[in-house]
């Protein structure tokens, strides 16, 4: 048996070495957390039923807990708003004196000072919103670049159309393939509804903390059917991510 050398060229000596553990190595996910203002924090679950967990399948499982934990700070947060003047104000008028109000003075006054330790929490919202931005940013910038590499396919496809002209088999496939990124253009443009409301929760939490955001994500609700109405949906997102960086630092 004699062993022959048959030269190849160096791209595909490469491409038949083996492929080293650095290559194929899955990556460990490094979920964000969210920070709450009335103390501990927030961490995505490892849903195992949807196979190996990554940044983004964790921080869009978190992000869909703060809505409605954003959704149940909502009166707390304005109730600890109203309580803080109103205990200023009490003590400020030890004038109004008759007993009833005396004997009961003491008895608020205990329970309104349990109640100043969560006055504190106002101080630790701007914390909270920050991360909860920088939660949604990756979760925009996870949808990005799932649209932007379906907008590429849609392009590659519509390039084929053209060359296709008298293949009927080519055709159908390339039907079947347009409809397939379609549903998936729709599937993936459908999760931006969900983190807009989430959005406009936490620009109302923040604005009873006194900060102002100036955020938009619509984009119109319906699914775009083409690479056009894509590069649109791309751009409000793109904008949305812009935004948030000028807020918490790129």
């Amino acid at each position: 048996m004699v062993n022959i050398d048959i030269p190849v060229s160096p791209a595909l000596q490469t491409a038949l070495e083996p492929l080293s553990c650095s290559v194929i190595e899955l990556p460990h996910a490094t979920p964000l957390k969210v920070e709450l203002p009335f103390g501990g924090s927030m961490n995505a679950f490892v849903d195992m039923s949807k196979g190996i967990p990554n940044d983004c399948s964790m921080n869009f499982n978190l992000l869909l807990q703060m809505a409605p934990l954003l959704a149940a700070l909502d009166c707390p947060m304005k109730i600890l708003k109203l309580l803080k003047p109103l205990i200023d104000i009490i003590k400020a008028v030890p004038s109004l004196d008759p007993i009833k109000i005396g004997e009961a003075m003491p008895e608020f006054l205990d329970a309104a000072l349990d109640v100043s330790a969560c006055f504190v929490a106002f101080a630790k919202v701007p914390l909270m919103v920050m991360d909860i931005l920088r939660l949604i940013r990756s979760v925009l910038n996870c949808l990005l670049g799932q649209l932007e590499t379906l907008r590429n396919l849609m392009n590659g496809l519509a390039l084929r159309f053209g060359e296709a002209e008298g293949n009927p088999d080519l055709l159908a496939t390339l039907d079947c393939a347009q409809k397939n990124a379609n549903a998936q253009a729709a599937a993936l443009t459908s999760s931006i509804d969900p983190i807009a409301g989430i959005l406009a929760l936490v620009t109302t939490i923040a604005g009873i903390a006194g900060m102002q955001l100036d955020i938009k994500l619509e984009t119109g609700g319906a699914p775009p059917e083409s690479t056009e109405a894509l590069d649109a949906v791309i751009t409000v997102l793109r904008s949305a991510v812009d935004a948030i960086d000028a807020i918490v630092g790129s």
